[in-house]
C-alpha cells in the first residue's frame, strides 16, 4: 500500500466528517438565520452538484498537475468554505447580514465551495488506490470508501452532542478540523510514483461496471431518501425517530464493515463482488417492500448496505483496472461523479414516486439492483478480468 494512503484515509475522514458535522445544527441555524425549507435544499443540492461535477475536473488535475497540488487547491477551497459558512451564519444570527444576503452567501461558501473542495479527497485517494498491485485493489478501495462511510456515520452523532452545547459550535469546529488536515496532508503526504507498466485503455468497455456503481448508488438513493415516511407508512404506527435513527444507524454500520473488514478480508476480485453486492441489496429491497415490522425494516437495509459494499467496491476497482496508471486520477473523478450524481437523481425521483404510491421508490430501487445485477454478468463486462480485478 502507498505511503501517501495512510494520511489521505485520514483525510476524507476528516474532511468529510466537517460535512456531517455540521448536519444537526443546518435546520435550527438556517430557520434562526430566516432562510426557508426550499432554500436551505437548494443550498445542499447546489453542494452535492459542486461536489460530483468536479470530481472529474479534480481527477484530471491529478493527473496533470500531481497530487499535492491538487490537495492544497482542495483544501484551501474547504477551509475557505467553511470559514465563510460559519462567517455568514454567525452575522446572519446578529443582523449584521439581510436574511437574502445572508441565504447568498450561505449558498456560495457552504454550496459551491465547500462540495468542490470537498471532492477532493475521495477522488485523490482513490487515484492513489489505483496505483496498488492488481490483487491488491479492491481491498485497498474497500478502505477509500469505508472511510467515507465511517464520516457519515460518526459525524451527526458528534454534532448532535456539539448543538448541545451551541449551535454555532461545530460550525466553528468545522474549519479547525480542516485547517488540522491541512497540516497532516503538508506534512505527510509525499508525490506518488505510478506504476510503468501500462494497459490498452477502451474506455467503452467500462460502461457496465458505471452502469453497476450508478444503478446501485440510484438504488441506495431512492429507498434512503423516505425511508422515514416509508417505514411509517409500512408499520402504520407512529415510529419513534430513535427507532428509525437506528435502523439507518444499522445500516451505515453494515456499509462501513463491509467494505473496510470483509471485502479485504475476501479479496474477491472486483465482477464477483458486483455479482454477489447487486442480487444482496435486490433481496434487501424485496424484504423492505413487504416487511410489516421495525425488525424486517432493519434487516432490509442492512441487506441493502451489505450489498452496496461490495457492489461499489467492485464498480471502483473495476474502473480502476481498466484504465492506464497515468488515467488513475481521471477514472476516479468519473467514479465519484458517478456516485454523486446517482444521489441526486435518487433523491429527487424519490419523492416524486413516492407521491405517487408510497411503495413506488422501493420497487423501483429493487428494478435498478436487477439490471445492476444483469450488467454485472461476466458475458457483459469483458474488461474486468477475473483473476485479479
Amino acid at each position: 500500500m502507498p505511503r501517501s494512503l495512510l494520511p489521505l484515509l485520514l483525510a476524507v475522514l476528516g474532511m468529510l466528517l466537517t460535512q456531517h458535522l455540521i448536519v444537526p445544527a443546518l435546520t435550527p441555524l438556517s430557520t434562526d438565520v430566516g432562510l426557508s425549507a426550499t432554500q436551505l435544499g437548494l443550498v445542499l443540492t447546489i453542494g452535492s452538484a459542486a461536489l460530483a461535477l468536479s470530481s472529474p475536473l479534480w481527477g484530471w488535475a491529478l493527473d496533470s498537475v500531481g497530487l499535492r497540488a491538487v490537495l492544497i487547491a482542495g483544501l484551501a477551497l474547504s477551509v475557505a468554505g467553511l470559514a465563510g459558512f460559519a462567517a455568514a451564519v454567525t452575522f446572519g444570527l446578529d443582523e449584521t447580514l439581510t436574511p437574502d444576503l445572508s441565504f447568498a452567501f450561505v449558498l456560495v461558501f457552504r454550496g459551491v465551495l465547500v462540495g468542490a473542495g470537498l471532492a477532493v479527497f475521495p477522488v485523490a485517494a482513490l487515484a492513489v488506490a489505483g496505483t496498488v498491485a492488481e490483487g491488491d485493489r479492491t481491498r485497498v478501495i474497500g478502505l477509500v470508501w469505508a472511510a467515507q462511510g465511517l464520516a457519515t456515520l460518526i459525524g451527526p452523532p458528534i454534532g448532535g452532542v456539539l448543538v448541545v452545547v451551541s449551535l454555532l459550535l461545530p460550525l466553528y469546529l468545522a474549519p479547525a478540523i480542516a485547517l488540522l488536515v491541512a497540516i497532516v496532508v503538508l506534512l505527510a503526504v509525499k508525490p506518488v510514483e505510478r506504476p510503468q507498466h501500462t494497459i490498452p485503455t477502451r474506455p467503452w468497455e467500462l460502461l457496465p461496471a458505471f452502469g453497476v456503481g450508478f444503478l446501485m448508488y440510484l438504488a441506495f438513493a431512492l429507498s434512503q431518501a423516505i425511508v422515514a415516511l416509508l417505514v411509517k407508512a409500512q408499520l402504520e404506527v407512529s415510529t419513534s425517530l430513535y427507532a428509525i435513527s437506528g435502523v439507518m444507524l444499522l445500516s451505515a454500520l453494515g456499509l462501513v464493515v463491509t467494505q473496510g473488514v470483509v471485502v479485504p478480508l475476501l479479496r474477491w476480485p472486483a465482477a464477483r463482488l458486483m455479482r454477489t453486492g447487486a442480487p444482496i441489496a435486490l433481496a434487501g429491497y424485496a424484504v423492505l417492500a413487504v416487511g410489516q415490522s421495525l425488525w424486517l425494516a432493519a434487516l432490509a437495509f442492512l441487506l441493502v448496505a451489505v450489498g452496496l459494499g461490495f457492489a461499489v467496491t467492485g464498480f471502483a476497482a473495476a474502473a480502476s483496472l481498466g484504465v492506464a496508471p497515468r488515467h488513475q486520477g481521471l477514472v476516479a473523478g468519473f467514479v465519484c461523479a458517478t456516485t454523486g450524481l446517482a444521489v441526486l437523481v435518487g433523491t429527487t425521483l424519490s419523492g416524486l414516486l413516492y407521491d405517487l404510491e408510497p411503495i413506488a421508490p422501493v420497487i423501483a430501487a429493487g428494478l435498478a439492483a436487477a439490471l445492476a445485477w444483469v450488467l454485472s454478468l461476466p458475458r457483459l463486462a469483458p474488461r474486468v478480468p477475473e483473476s485479479v480485478a
